[in-house]
């Protein structure tokens, strides 16, 4: 019997910069069974959450509408079991300690790198 499939990962990629999306879509390990859906605010991130299109949310904090740290507290405040990792330039000590505060799973600076990326996913039994 043929093996099976490994199935696919929700992944919702939210930033307001295209180029950012791109690039976390560039670092995304090749083979890794994913589907990617991209938001370019926090009402958007939060909207593919509650559509189900995020089982990993890619989060930046710095955008309009709503930024990451909204999404972060609504998030909690919904008991949602998305795995969140902020992806963001701000690497500010009390940035990086609300986030976690706020119940991301990590925190990853910009520019992201593969490998970095690679080794989070792996460390969060993603990989």
């Amino acid at each position: 019997m043929p093996a099976a499939l490994p199935t696919p990962i929700a992944v919702t990629i939210a930033d307001d910069s295209l180029l950012s999306r791109k690039n976390v879509r560039k670092a995304l390990p090749a083979d890794w069974p994913v589907i990617i859906t991209e938001a370019c605010n926090g009402e958007e991130a939060l909207a593919a959450v509650g559509r189900g299109q995020a089982d990993l949310l890619f989060l930046d904090l710095t955008m309009p509408v709503l930024d990451g740290f909204g999404v972060l507290q609504q998030l909690q405040q919904q008991g949602c079991n998305t795995t969140v990792i902020v992806i963001s330039a701000d690497i500010q000590p009390q940035a990086q300690a609300l986030v976690h505060q706020l119940g991301a799973a990590a925190f990853l600076t910009k520019p992201l790198q593969a490998t970095e990326l690679a080794q989070t996913l792996t460390s969060l039994d993603l990989l």
